[in-house]
């Protein structure tokens, strides 16, 4: 982004002291509103994640990622097994989501970059046949085909 910036903040409140009706006495004997000032070490959560997503532009490391693996079935035969290895996958504690597979490949391959999605597995009747899937990077390309227990 090229600018630097850091989470915690300090900032002064004029509005909260006014809704609470805050008051003190000055040295000069007279009631005066005060200024409260906010101190946030870290900030907040928002604010962490807004610059997580800022900084990154959604393309979250894999650990990060909200869906890790996306499986992209060829053709409806091969849907209820990537179903079985998003079952496998998910408890080896994968975030996992079929496509539906109801558009070319090329368009679910390009839908799953777009949407940042660390990894596809291609899965066709020869992925299923072998026990193995076909895996993509998004950032890598193709990786090769790997069995489902690697």
């Amino acid at each position: 982004i090229g600018r630097s910036w850091q989470c915690s903040t300090v900032q002064c409140d004029f509005n909260l002291p006014d809704r609470f009706g805050l008051e003190y006495v000055s040295a000069e004997g007279k009631r005066e509103r005060p200024i409260m000032v906010h101190r946030a070490i870290f900030g907040s959560i928002e604010r962490f994640f807004g610059i997580l997503v800022e900084n990154t532009a959604g393309d979250f490391p894999f650990w990060l990622a909200p869906t890790q693996l996306k499986l992209l079935p060829v053709t409806d035969a091969v849907v209820d097994f990537c179903h079985e290895v998003s079952k496998k996958a998910a408890k080896m504690g994968l975030r996992v989501e079929v496509d539906r597979g109801t558009e070319r490949l090329g368009k679910q391959i390009r839908n799953a970059e777009k949407g940042r999605i660390p990894i596809m597995a291609v899965v066709g009747m020869k992925e299923m046949e072998s026990g193995s899937l076909a895996i993509r990077s998004r950032k890598l390309g193709d990786l090769g085909s790997f069995g489902i227990d690697d």
